[in-house]
């Protein structure tokens, strides 16, 4: 049984990752080179696609004011949070492809390395290259109005300190947050006094629904979700050109101290306008699209658009590796198609929370319409071939974009992908089975491996085909055919070193950073086995207290072990007393369930407040503490809340992906 005070432990919220990179030592196996096939194939890419066209760049450099001679941010314990440094010993504007990296991925690393602070327009400045996302400043009649203040304090406050130095101090006045991801808004107290916005002197400006968004898409299935970010974010992956390249919308993600003040002005309508600072916005609210609470601006003073995170210069995730909801890419689509309609003949410079941004109002609608066409062509051609009869597998292989939207650089997959996208659409309408009997009770991945490696001939054969296969290129099926064995065989030395060669070799091809960090990821873990320390880092404060007692319910009803909670009947009541609200909370037929008001036969009443229980979460006191201390009382049978606690399952961050 758990002790009271661990009831908490593991609550998965990522603000993604905490950790040092795999450094290459001694005691690791070392990535191997490009094989031939490899740098043949990255030659082709480098044919294929637009490479002469340099407005990307030229755009990317437009309006540089200051860039920091060395840009490496500490917290104040003097830990490193952000490093661009670590890149720049091999990546750079003069550098070429090396043939271990996509020139495409490499030609978006590049972009992406361009930093500093730039002039948008009048009264509009960005900082980039400060974290995984830009940070703008509009110049206000008085002060700052601030968007998207980036994933850590200690970023924002830097990237506010060189806009200060460079273009004279003033206050922050406002803080938008574009949409509910944390690189969004998570550098807010780098910015502002929370003092000052309860106070009226700052407004903290968001769409409906942001606090419940930003709070609850990691939580429940949070423990699972923050693991594979390890792969797909590849902040693991050492800084060197077989390693960590690019994140596909920024580098990386600084991994300082997140936080979150509330919203003081919500959006929740297109037209709606806000005029702050003497700066008049016009919003354009966009549900559901990137985020599931978004928006746009259009500042017609200036005639520019801020696009959030809508569009941006790569394809974007319908369904993100890391796992989430599949989002709508229509719906997406649509919303773009009204950008151009009710902005488009009024736009003359659009930037995002991403990227750099564009000039010209032509150029910027033809832009919007290759983006919004992307997306429709994604979904409405992967729904086509669906009604054909043809499965999310076979439709990733078959999909194509037409060349006029293929070679458009902004439409590459640097992010999101058009195979993984194609199969999040399929499965947005289909769900997972795809209709062959046989997939729909198959075998587990460990027992179906076993007999496959049977059927195949046994191990020894298999990896001589492998081996075979691998020397002609064939990564793909290689991958394939040799996760069987390590599956049937978690022990094959041989079967896990070539396997992990095969990863290796996809993750040099791949055009989107998350697939290169996945696959590299894989590799390290094949070969050196799974990492022990770091991990996430748990939520943040303001996150904790943000959080009502529903969702800290919702919680624990999926951390509750339902076949040892099986036959047991129990029956609490919650009372917070600071916020004035009591809960029923029932186990019964191996669920938990709750309910406002107290149960008519509870086994035993918690009385606390939200303020206790946030400092049991935060680690500043156990759960023992806060009951000796008076400031939890139990009564009634504590046995029965002791063996409600003992239900709980903690959650292992560092679970096997690539091994069973």
């Amino acid at each position: 049984m758990k002790a009271p005070h661990t009831w908490l432990t593991g609550l998965g919220i990522a603000v993604l990752l905490g950790v040092s990179s795999q450094a290459a030592t001694a005691e690791n196996k070392q990535p191997k080179p490009a094989s031939a096939a490899t740098q043949a194939a990255n030659a082709a890419v480098q044919r294929q696609l637009p490479f002469n066209d340099k407005s990307d760049f030229e755009d990317a450099q437009r309006g540089l004011i200051a860039r920091p001679e060395i840009l490496t941010i500490k917290d104040s314990a003097g830990k490193v949070v952000w490093d661009l440094e670590s890149y720049k010993q091999y990546i750079g504007l003069d550098k070429p492809a090396p043939d271990t990296v996509n020139p495409s991925l490499w030609r978006n690393a590049q972009l992406n390395m361009v930093n500093g602070l730039f002039k948008v327009t009048d009264r509009i400045y960005q900082v980039r290259g400060f974290d995984l996302s830009n940070i703008t400043f509009i110049q206000g009649d008085t002060g700052w109005i601030v968007f998207d203040p980036l994933i850590s304090a200690e970023t924002a406050k830097a990237a506010l300190d060189l806009v200060n130095e460079k273009l004279g101090k003033r206050p922050v006045v406002a803080v938008l947050y574009s949409h509910s991801h944390i690189d969004h808004y998570g550098g807010v107290r780098g910015l502002v006094d929370e003092a000052d916005v309860k106070a009226g002197n700052v407004k903290i400006i968001a769409s409906t629904g942001f606090t419940e968004h930003s709070i609850s898409e990691n939580v429940i299935a949070g423990n699972a979700m923050a693991r594979r970010a390890v792969y797909m974010y590849g902040a693991l992956l050492p800084r060197n050109a077989q390693g960590g390249v690019s994140g596909g919308l920024g580098m990386t993600t600084s991994t300082g101290r997140a936080t979150l003040i509330e919203p003081t002005v919500l959006v929740d309508h297109t037209g709606q306008v806000l005029t702050v600072d003497g700066i008049k916005m016009v919003m354009q609210y966009t549900p559901g699209t990137e985020a599931p609470t978004e928006f746009n601006i259009h500042f017609p003073q200036f005639k520019a658009m801020w696009m959030a995170e809508n569009t941006t210069n790569t394809m974007h995730n319908i369904l993100t590796l890391r796992g989430a909801q599949v989002r709508d890419s229509a719906k997406w689509a649509s919303f773009i198609d009204e950008s151009i309609r009710l902005y488009g003949a009024d736009t003359e410079v659009k930037f995002q929370a991403h990227h750099w941004p564009m000039w010209g109002g032509q150029k910027i609608v033809d832009y919007w319409k290759k983006q919004r066409d992307m997306y429709k062509y994604m979904h409405d051609q992967s729904v086509r071939l669906m009604n054909e009869g043809y499965t999310g597998e076979e439709i990733s292989e078959m999909i194509k974009l037409p060349p006029e939207l293929d070679n458009f650089w902004a439409n590459r997959g640097y992010y999101g992908s058009l195979r993984h996208n194609s199969r999040a659409i399929y499965q947005r309408y289909m769900g997972w089975y795809d209709g062959n009997p046989s997939d729909l009770n198959n075998l587990p991945p460990e027992d179906a491996a076993k007999k496959y490696i049977a059927y195949m001939g046994g191990e020894e054969a298999v990896l001589q085909r492998a081996q075979a296969d691998f020397d002609r290129g064939e990564y793909r099926w290689v991958a394939e055919a040799l996760k069987h064995v390590v599956f049937a065989n978690p022990n094959s030395a041989r079967g896990k070193d070539m396997l992990a060669d095969a990863y290796e070799q996809l993750g040099y091809q791949a055009e989107s950073g998350p697939w290169r960090s996945i696959y590299l990821q894989g590799a390290y873990e094949l070969r050196n086995g799974v990492p022990k320390a770091g991990g996430t880092v748990a939520a943040s404060p303001d996150t904790i207290r943000a959080m009502q007692p529903e969702m800290l319910f919702d919680y624990l009803s999926v951390r509750l072990n339902g076949p040892k909670a099986a036959g047991k009947m129990i029956n609490l009541d919650m009372d917070f007393t600071d916020l004035g609200k009591q809960y029923g909370l029932t186990v019964e037929n191996g669920v938990l369930n709750y309910a406002n008001g107290h149960t008519p036969k509870a086994d035993a009443s918690i009385v606390l407040t939200k303020a206790a229980l946030d400092d049991v979460m935060l680690g500043k006191a156990t759960f023992d503490q806060q009951i000796k201390d008076g400031k939890i009382k139990i009564n009634g049978d504590k046995q029965k809340f002791a063996e409600f606690l003992g239900l709980m399952d903690t959650f292992n961050f560092w679970f096997n992906i690539v091994t069973p």
